[in-house]
């Protein structure tokens, strides 16, 4: 593995535009922080709007040839660009544990999962169909077409910083669409690496923009969706933010796509195998130090197994060590920055002081870094904040239930719809619940749900559209229906 300043020093730290990376027009950068130490590990370029304008005048000069290259070449590339990640897999998963914390095993997870992306829409490429049909009419020839939908902004979070940008430029690519990325201003680093390794495989300059900002997020998606020449906007973040850009997006109706937050029940049933319950809480929960959308956010455990479920999940965060993330005895990393401790502790300190119980952990550890014990609450009143935002932290709020009608009413009394989990033995209770949650995923038995080659959906305040599986490259492409004469004999 090559050492971190060594590491540091291949990274590059500037607007990338045009395969290169430069300054920002205004010369600003910002500072990029290790979670773990509050270190300096980088000053990036802080984009503004003319170094978000000059990356969608490539975008838009680049994206009819990007458009036109075969199907085969432009799977190529994808290819290479995944061998090549593949390849440098050490680098990016210290580079991904450096800038945004988590334990260094589950960055070389991450960098797994998120080449993968690259492979699978490598394939899906030049599999881009569409169809023929003689005009029931008899009047004519149905020909539908598919065609990329053009220049595109991706907006990707901190808590993947590889994989949640490979999802949405695999398929962009794929299509045949040029892609702007801005990056969270938390983790940039990833991300200009992986547009490094493009260029490097032989992707066109243009095709892929990285800009990076921290004062300017907002001003850069405003002046990029007013723009006519932008076409598709893909972003996955809070609802809050995500509502902001549906709004932005409609005056010149670009397409969208949005990941938003989540809200995840996890169900164990009185007839679940018991281990294999508590093995999956913890990869639902404990995954990515609990910050992803799809962790796991309210437990509900059968009154009956309850007293058996809880001690033994203690036991089992008793037992995770606390540290850096590249430091090799750790299993839990600090939280992604200062403001989302304070949120995780706040939301803690103010069940406890609403009458929750703490089994572990519940009281944040003194700096340096960022971090926070594994937490274990029960006896949560209805209706406390903990039970209603994202915690996006460490923390399980166990409650209990009797009755499944009652546990799916409460599991779908949410405006959220991303993930869901349960488990069960009974296969007839998996068909009834797995009908009934009102979520676009569905994990039975297994706490971990997130596959290339499998649709990622959210319904109602948890998204629109869908990223990965065969599915995932529609969101580049627009219909087009051509009518022909009726064909002569």
């Amino acid at each position: 593995m090559t050492d971190k300043r060594t590491l540091l020093d291949q990274v590059p730290t500037g607007i990338w535009l045009s395969n290169t990376s430069v300054d920002a027009i205004t010369g600003k950068t910002f500072e990029v922080i290790d979670p773990a130490t509050g270190d300096v590990l980088a000053e990036v370029a802080d984009g503004g709007r003319e170094d978000a304008l000059a990356a969608l005048d490539g975008a838009t000069e680049a994206g009819p040839a990007w458009a036109a290259t075969p199907p085969r070449e432009r799977a190529e590339i994808l290819r290479s660009a995944f061998e090549e990640v593949t390849r440098r897999r050490d680098d990016f998963a210290l580079l991904m544990t450096l800038e945004m914390g988590k334990i260094l095993s589950e960055s070389v997870g991450e960098v797994t999962y998120g080449a993968e992306f690259l492979r699978w829409f490598s394939e899906e490429a030049v599999r881009i169909a569409g169809r023929t049909a003689t005009a029931p009419a008899g009047n004519g020839e149905i020909v539908v077409v598919k065609e990329p939908v053009g220049p595109s902004y991706a907006i990707t979070p901190w808590n993947f910083p590889l994989a949640m940008g490979t999802r949405k430029i695999g398929p962009a690519l794929a299509a045949g669409c040029p892609m702007i990325v801005k990056p969270a201003e938390d983790t940039p680093l990833t991300m200009l690496l992986l547009a490094k390794v493009f260029a490097d495989v032989g992707l066109p300059p243009g095709v892929l923009t990285v800009v990076p900002t921290k004062t300017g997020a907002a001003e850069q998606s405003a002046v990029l969706m007013s723009d006519r020449r932008l076409r598709k906007v893909s972003f996955t973040g809070s609802t809050g933010v995500g509502s902001l850009l549906i709004r932005q997006s409609a005056d010149q109706v670009l397409s969208t796509s949005m990941e938003l937050g989540g809200n995840a029940p996890f169900i164990v049933f009185d007839d679940a195998d018991l281990a294999a319950a508590v093995d999956g809480a913890m990869a639902a929960k404990m995954r990515n130090g609990g910050e992803a959308c799809t962790a796991a956010n309210r437990f509900f455990v059968h009154r009956g197994i309850a007293d058996r479920f809880v001690p033994a999940l203690t036991a089992r965060l008793d037992a995770m060590t606390v540290g850096p993330g590249y430091d090799a005895g750790s299993d839990l990393g600090p939280l992604i920055n200062g403001k989302q401790l304070d949120r995780v502790a706040a939301l803690v300190d103010g069940a406890v002081a609403d009458g929750a119980t703490v089994h572990t952990g519940g009281r944040r550890i003194d700096g340096p870094g960022f971090f926070y014990p594994p937490t274990l609450l029960t006896d949560v009143p209805v209706g406390d904040p903990i039970l209603l935002e994202e915690i996006f932290g460490p923390v399980v709020v166990i409650q209990t239930f009797d009755d499944e009608a009652d546990v799916i009413a409460r599991s779908n009394d949410t405006d959220y719809g991303l993930a869901s989990y349960f488990f069960t033995n009974d296969l007839n209770r998996v068909k009834r619940v797995a009908s009934a949650l009102e979520y676009g995923m569905v994990g039975v038995n297994r706490g971990v749900i997130s596959d290339p080659a499998a649709p990622f959906c959210g319904v109602k305040h948890s998204g629109l559209g869908v990223e990965g599986g065969v599915d995932g490259i529609d969101e580049y492409l627009t219909t087009k229906y051509i009518a022909l004469t009726p064909t002569s004999v």
